[in-house]
Order: C-alpha cells, then sequence, then structure tokens
C-alpha cells in the first residue's frame, strides 16, 4: 500500500471547493455551507479566504465569509485569526489535529489528508452555550 505523502504549506495554495455540515447538538439543527475556500501565497505564508451560502433550516441563506493565515514553522503549520492572534497549530503528517481555549469554549480539530488532494478538518466545540461539530470537505477545483 503506498503511503501518503503530507502536504507541505505551499501544496495548499489555489482554490479549493468547500463543502460544510454543521451540527449544532444543543439546538438539534443540521447547516449546511456550499462556497469556496482560496488560499492566495503572501510573503512566507498563505492568506486563507472563504466564501460560501449557509443554508440553515427555517431561515433564508446566508452569505458567510472566514479568513486566517496560514503559515509554516518547521514541519509544523500555524494557523492565525485574520488580526494576527494565534488560533492553532498542526503537524500535517500522521493524525493532525489541535486545540484552541477561547474561554469558557474548547474548540478541537482533527484534519484527513489521506485523499489528498481533498481533505477535510472536523470541529467539535464546546461551551456553556455552544455544543456542535463542523464538518468540511475541501476539493482542488
Amino acid at each position: 500500500m503506498d503511503e501518503v505523502k503530507a502536504p507541505q504549506l505551499e501544496d495548499f495554495a489555489g482554490l479549493w471547493r468547500l463543502e460544510r455540515r454543521i451540527d449544532d447538538h444543543r439546538a438539534g439543527v443540521v447547516m449546511r455551507l456550499e462556497g469556496e475556500a482560496r488560499f492566495t501565497p503572501r510573503d512566507a505564508g498563505l492568506d486563507y479566504s472563504e466564501t460560501g451560502t449557509l443554508i440553515a433550516p427555517g431561515a433564508p441563506p446566508l452569505q458567510a465569509t472566514r479568513r486566517y493565515r496560514w503559515m509554516a514553522q518547521g514541519a509544523d503549520i500555524e494557523v492565525f485569526f485574520e488580526d494576527g492572534r494565534p488560533f492553532h497549530t498542526f503537524r500535517p503528517g500522521g493524525a493532525p489535529s489541535a486545540s484552541h481555549w477561547c474561554d469558557p469554549d474548547s474548540y478541537r480539530v482533527a484534519y484527513e489528508f489521506s485523499a489528498w488532494p481533498a481533505w477535510s478538518s472536523r470541529w467539535s466545540v464546546d461551551g456553556p452555550r455552544k455544543n456542535y461539530t463542523m464538518q468540511s470537505w475541501y476539493h482542488p477545483t
């Protein structure tokens, strides 16, 4: 069986089709997002920008956007919020995962690169007012 080579930061550059499922366990609803994610090279990293349409039961469709900054740090990838605050760090090889504490909420992510160049992320978020999972699938365009 061939071993899948872990992607490096520069391998993410370009445009990706994005599909997302958000299971809000507290509200008992499932939301979906369809759109695109773009990784644009800038300086020594990549600017991540996603746009899409969020569909929630009983609500009109909403346009959603999100932006991050991805940077290589040795074998790791560091992810920062758009304003430069650290978000999380992961290593693409093996079983990449990370966590982020945003008082009082806990965010945990697991990345899956075994079908590269298709890949996914799964977030689990828990807190006093939050309890959801968010699965995102990325496919090259």
